[in-house]
């Protein structure tokens, strides 16, 4: 029997910030594989934009839409069963500098037009009807969408605080409340974003968030070499090293407090990580990107994990997705305390408010680490699978009369 919170047979429509060939995580590529095993899955890229095809027009995602809008290459990609995968065949004009509020108003418009009559010619051609619109936290492509495309349901899922951010301030701080607004309901990934989304629309709610517990759950992994050779114990970080989220005095403060932890960081660097005294430091060791199904085999070669957040208006409220990686594999972690890391994982983290907490939470953490405590940790990462996610959502769904 159906359980009552499932949908299925029906057609998703998703559009949002991250495209399918993302190299980094995605929460909504995630979502997208497993709102497709039950019903049938358009996942919309976003259309290219004048300023990026000349900027970056020579980086192989670019290229590829390029030859997409030249006609050189077929938009739409079939990835799975139920699943399909779409570049847009027209590119928009690139407006974010424009600082009159009307005169951006009118060119966004005029862009969404053109978006969705791109989305609208492959709903017909693989006969999506009724489509629920899925928009993964982007305000200004989207903005329209709902208008344009009149689905049966209008979602806005609000998973990054976007307004400090400067290509989404200026123009975002007045349409984000509206796109809210006139969604149909918004699921958000922490109770933090979900309260702010219930200031515009009481439908909002808090729906968590899933991890790939497969390819961090296997029984063993091969070190990679590069990690190999570093002495232990060995205090590591797996992600996009990027100063609006990671705080660069903490991880100092760490290192110089202890050289004889090793401090590992894999992940690309922004300039900010580039030109920062870590790499003067002789116990802190870059590495670099990695693809992500090689990334599991460095974690488990960490002795401790971390997830050393600056607190600011873009990380206070939100729901780090390495966290989840990181109990899956059963090991040992110390974070920033927010008040959303303090309700969702306090009982299996170590939390600190401080640089020598940091360094006091991580000599707990090698000391305590048990085999019992990594069990544990394993057991509670299961229950934020991508599956239980998507039944949050369709709650959310399911609970607004259509």
């Amino acid at each position: 029997m159906q359980p009552i919170d499932m949908i299925q047979d029906r057609d998703f429509v998703i559009v949002g910030q991250q495209p399918w060939d993302v190299e980094i995580g995605s929460n909504c590529k995630n979502i997208a594989v497993e709102l497709s095993r039950h019903n049938r899955v358009l996942y919309v890229n976003s259309p290219l934009d004048r300023i990026t095809m000349y900027r970056r027009k020579h980086e192989p995602a670019v290229k590829k839409r390029i030859e997409i809008v030249q006609g050189k290459q077929n938009g739409l990609e079939k990835i799975a069963d139920n699943l399909w995968t779409y570049y847009p065949e027209k590119m928009i004009e690139s407006i974010n500098w424009i600082k009159s509020p009307g005169l951006f108003n009118l060119l966004n418009k005029r862009n969404n037009k053109i978006f969705a009559r791109c989305i609208q010619n492959d709903m017909a051609q693989l006969g999506f009807n009724n489509a629920i619109l899925f928009n993964d936290n982007d305000i200004f492509r989207c903005f329209y969408l709902k208008d344009f495309l009149k689905p049966k349901v209008s979602i806005y899922y609000s998973r990054d605080y976007l307004l400090t951010v400067d290509y989404w301030k200026l123009h975002g701080t007045r349409l984000e409340p509206k796109l809210i607004a006139k969604s149909d309901v918004c699921v958000a990934n922490s109770t933090y974003l979900a309260d702010y989304c219930r200031q515009y629309n009481p439908a909002s709610y808090y729906v968590g968030q899933g991890c790939e517990l497969g390819i961090f759950s296997q029984s063993s992994y091969a070190t990679p070499q590069d990690v190999a050779a570093i002495a232990k114990p060995v205090i590591g970080y797996v992600g996009a090293l990027q100063a609006l989220r990671l705080d660069i005095d903490l991880l100092v403060h760490i290192a110089t407090a202890k050289p004889q932890w090793q401090i590992v960081l894999v992940g690309p660097e922004d300039e900010a990580f580039r030109s920062s005294s870590l790499h003067r430091l002789p116990n802190v060791h870059f590495l670099g990107s990695k693809v992500p199904d090689s990334l599991p085999a460095y974690i488990n070669a960490f002795d401790v994990c971390l997830n050393p957040q600056v607190i600011n208006e873009v990380t206070r409220g939100n729901y780090p997705r390495k966290i989840d990686e990181y109990l899956a594999m059963g090991k040992p972690i110390v974070a920033t305390e927010t008040g959303f890391m303090k309700t969702v994982f306090s009982g299996h983290t170590y939390l600190c408010t401080s640089a020598d907490g940091y360094v006091s939470a991580i000599e707990k953490a090698l000391l305590e680490d048990s085999p019992q405590l990594q069990q544990q940790r394993k057991e509670f990462a299961v229950s934020h699978s991508w599956e239980n996610n998507v039944r949050e959502i369709y709650k959310a769904v399911n609970s607004i009369s259509k």
